[in-house]
């Protein structure tokens, strides 16, 4: 009887009832990647139910659950799925397991008879003694009407129709028609997320890696963030800020001081538990972010206002592991960043910093990228978590009508200052209060690639702004055949060699190709597959003339460049893409931010692929309400849940600091209250 006895052990008397309705205990595991600890996901329900595993995927938030096996049921419950049910759950397994429960016993009355069993038990309970039960353990219970999921499944759709024939249709759709196998194969309209996987791999910015999430990042794209080091470093040393490096880990007990702070990041928190066969005394968490790690040591540098303000800057990698779709340079589990630190005496000081920092953010994505931006401030819902407030570049996908967050400045007011005690003797005298510094944190990553690959790149391949890109121009010669003398085909290629001479010489990265394995048409589409922003073709019609043919990698436009004026005219034809780029992009961007002013309008114009900019009254759960509704279709239904890109709801994006004129009646866009500003909201990344 170790059914009964187990549940008395627990304090659940069984009772007797022939009119007891049977449940049954079902144990699945999602699909995880092979590094990751599987989080069972444990159905309970009536035995009447149907529960299919779309629907329980659809409830737990994961991936194609499937039946677990009894290694895995062992290690978690301790016993066989023959034996398994809710007598093994207790509070130890809280975080470790979720729990899908069928809505018909949630809803039951708590007089209501259920009934256990197990291949070889049955045990009788009240619904009330169930319910009771599974809450005081503490484990995570998602309670799900499974009868309408499966009606929704069981719906007649038209023939061919269904979603997995929409999908493949649609997926066939997108394919290029005269696609090369080593080129880019679906149509960036059509199938986003698949084109983008393919440019960022075939264009050679990264590679995966076994570490799920983790990436590889190639030379095309670490020399992008070459650039932007070389010229941020500069900007920021003018104002006074000092490179340094803290290391990776933080104990515990500093990372958990500042309580509001490390509930934003808990749940992204990697920690090291063991050292080879043992197990740490302490466990050390790899920073997530490091405002933990550097300001116990502000506090012991600062011993006097004279030392203020000190700003330090690193480059580092930090690490956010909790999310469920890695997306490479957008959501990875490890990143490279910088990320600065500042303490002041005084908080105009501090405030003007912040100011200083994001212009100089915009500049990083609109100068060097290519890329425009709205700067603003984040709303309280959505800054920087123990900040007193948040200012952000936010940047537009036109591909997919998706705000992306580009970079924060954060000023953290006194709460940091006075956690972790970085103050100093009131210059005015010493019987005046002593002062707590006015601290800034501000960030820019990795992703600032992903969002400029997104916005300028096409169905050949990658687009490279000229100011970051690794090669800027690749000289190509063309016109040698086998055919050709040999005095014909060294010409040639000495004309292009010393081409690539002049242009280094003259400050220009550029590079040729002379793999004489590959046909000029071959190199001209793998040169385009990464995205080298100029190509510059050298045949005997150029070395008779004594010229050479420019093509440009945006819009495919040719130059015939005299090579006595190599060197100033091919400068100015790569000046003229970069602006070219960002001209198309802010005319992307302009024409897809619409001012929305009645609720109406909102969802429509959502779903047109805008961002949206709307009156609003300031209120959070105004806010929240916003992003709940808009996460709907014009005909009320759910939107389909884009995995890649999980805010489905228009969340807001930023208070933008260019403001049009609010009426003097006007009302917020969602409720009746007084709108206080325009905020920016869109469905983002």
């Amino acid at each position: 009887m170790a059914l009964h006895s187990t549940l008395a052990a627990l304090s659940l008397a069984t009772v007797s009832d022939e009119n007891a309705l049977p449940t049954k205990t079902v144990i699945f595991k999602p699909k995880t990647a092979k590094t990751a600890v599987p989080v069972p996901v444990v159905v309970f329900a009536l035995h009447s139910t149907q529960t299919p595993s779309g629907a329980i995927a659809k409830a737990a938030g994961v991936k194609e659950p499937r039946l677990a096996k009894d290694d895995l049921i062992q290690e978690f419950f301790n016993v066989s799925s023959q034996e398994v049910s809710i007598a093994h759950f207790d509070k130890s397994l809280a975080g470790k397991i979720k729990i899908v429960l069928d809505q018909k016993i949630a809803s039951a009355n708590d007089d209501e008879i259920l009934e256990i069993s197990t291949v070889s038990e049955k045990a009788q309970l009240t619904a009330g003694q169930i319910k009771g039960f599974l809450k005081q353990t503490g484990i995570e219970l998602i309670e799900t009407d499974f009868s309408a999921e499966v009606v929704k499944e069981a719906s007649p759709a038209p023939a061919g129709d269904s979603k997995k024939d929409q999908l493949k249709k649609e997926k066939e759709a997108a394919k290029l028609e005269d696609a090369k196998l080593i080129g880019i194969t679906v149509d960036k309209a059509k199938d986003f997320s698949n084109w983008y996987s393919q440019v960022v791999v075939k264009g050679e910015m990264l590679d995966y890696y076994d570490v799920s999430g983790c990436y590889i990042l190639r030379p095309n794209s670490y020399a992008v963030w070459e650039e932007i080091q070389d010229w941020f470093n500069i900007e920021i040393k003018k104002l006074g800020v000092q490179n340094s490096y803290f290391p990776m880990f933080v104990s515990a007990k500093v990372l958990e001081k500042e309580k509001d702070h490390i509930e934003g990041f808990a749940p992204e928190v990697a920690w090291v538990t063991r050292a080879g066969s043992s197990e740490l005394d302490e466990h050390i968490a790899i920073r997530p972010t490091s405002e933990t790690v550097m300001y116990p040591y502000y506090a012991k540098w600062i011993r006097s206002h004279r030392d203020l303000p000190l700003k330090l800057n690193q480059w580092n990698s930090v690490v956010r592991w909790e999310f469920k779709h890695p997306q490479p340079f957008l959501r990875t589990r490890e990143f490279l960043w910088q990320e600065g630190h500042t303490a002041h005496l005084t908080k105009d000081e501090a405030t003007t910093e912040v100011t200083q920092i994001l212009d100089l953010y915009a500049r990083i994505y609109e100068e060097l990228l290519a890329v425009p931006v709205v700067k603003g401030k984040k709303t309280e819902n959505e800054k920087f978590a123990g900040g007193d407030y948040t200012t952000t570049v936010e940047g537009f996908i036109a591909a997919t009508g998706r705000g992306i967050q580009g970079a924060t400045s954060h000023h953290l007011g006194q709460n940091f200052s006075k956690m972790f005690n970085i103050a100093v003797e009131n210059p005015d005298g010493s019987d005046k209060p002593k002062v707590f510094a006015y601290q800034n944190s501000w960030g820019l990553s990795t992703r600032v690639i992903g969002v400029m690959v997104m916005t300028h790149s096409d169905n050949k391949g990658l687009v490279l702004p000229p100011r970051v890109a690794q090669t800027q121009a690749v000289v190509i010669p063309v016109g040698v055949t086998k055919n050709s003398s040999e005095a014909d085909r060294t010409a040639i290629n000495g004309g292009a060699a010393d081409i690539e001479k002049r242009l280094k010489h003259a400050g220009i990265r550029a590079t040729s190709d002379f793999r004489d394995i590959y046909t000029s048409g071959w190199k001209f589409a793998d040169w385009e597959l990464k995205g080298t922003p100029l190509r510059l073709e050298f045949g005997p019609k150029d070395l008779a003339q004594e010229q050479v043919t420019a093509v440009r990698r945006d819009n495919n436009q040719k130059y015939t460049v005299k090579l006595g004026e190599l060197e100033s005219r091919i400068a100015e034809i790569l000046q003229e893409m970069q602006v070219g780029l960002l001209e198309k992009a802010r005319k992307d961007f302009d024409t897809h931010r619409v001012i929305v002013e009645d609720w109406k309008d909102f969802v429509p114009t959502l779903n047109a692929k805008n961002v949206i900019l709307a009156p609003w009254c300031g209120d959070a759960d105004c806010e929240d309400e916003i992003k709940d509704a808009s996460s709907k279709k014009d005909d009320g239904e759910d939107e389909d849940v884009d995995e890649k890109a999980p805010s489905m709801g228009a969340k807001s994006l930023c208070i933008p600091d260019a403001q049009p004129a609010l009426k003097a009646d006007q009302k917020c866009v969602r409720c009746d209250k007084k709108a206080v500003t325009y905020c920016m909201f869109g469905r983002s990344y």
